[in-house]
């Protein structure tokens, strides 16, 4: 009998893993983008829908190996592909000559655990997929995890509010401030010594009605 930790175990193990890449992918990337400008820009907010869709797939794969004993062969490419992808987290480390996100777990859980779980797969009987029926399933992983990061982009990715340009408010007109009767009295009235001059020019604004 398979127990619980061989199954189950594989959800453990990349929740302990995962856990390293939640908290360091995002910045690790920033600065690896002044190094090598191909690095995509991740937010922090990807990151944690990625991880979270890739949670799932992971424990889908552990509930099937639980109800099965083992034997499923989704579980089994899920243990393959979680052994194999530590490997290249070492390899990605040593092509960077420095800290990758993972690399500390991947030698440290995900490697020994796999190694241990195929152990107990086969203490107990199980039938393991070998020869390229067993390297199928890790195959697929790199397509798996692509399209985790495609439906992460695509959740996370902002959107634009309307389907036209958004167009900067006109700014508002300041109103010319009104000239008030004194004012008009004050400009139209007739200054001492004008006589008729003055009263004229009052008449005159009046009949315009300028204000």
């Amino acid at each position: 009998m398979v127990p619980s930790t061989v199954t189950w175990g594989l959800l453990v193990a990349w929740a302990v893993h995962d856990a390293e890449e939640l908290a360091t992918i995002a910045g690790w990337a920033r600065k690896a983008r002044e190094r090598w400008p191909w690095v995509p820009e991740v937010s922090q907010g990807h990151v944690n829908v990625a991880i979270g869709l890739m949670g799932g797939v992971v424990a889908g794969a552990s509930a099937l190996g639980a109800r099965t004993g083992g034997r499923s062969p989704v579980f089994q490419a899920a243990l393959l592909g979680f052994g194999a992808h530590g490997v290249v987290h070492l390899g990605q480390a040593a092509v960077a000559r420095g800290y990758t996100p993972g690399v500390v777990t991947a030698p440290l859980v995900v490697i020994p655990f796999s190694v241990w779980a195929w152990r107990r797969l086969r203490a107990a009987g199980v039938p393991v997929r070998t020869g390229a029926s067993g390297w199928a399933g890790p195959a697929a992983f790199p397509l798996v995890v692509g399209g985790v990061h495609a439906l992460a982009h695509a959740l996370t990715r902002p959107r634009a509010h309307g389907t036209g340009t958004a167009t900067a408010p006109a700014p508002a007109r300041t109103p010319a401030p009104r000239v008030g009767a004194a004012l008009v009295r004050a400009l139209t009235a007739a200054p001492a010594g004008m006589g008729w001059w003055g009263r004229r020019r009052r008449s005159r604004f009046r009949r315009e009605r300028w204000f």
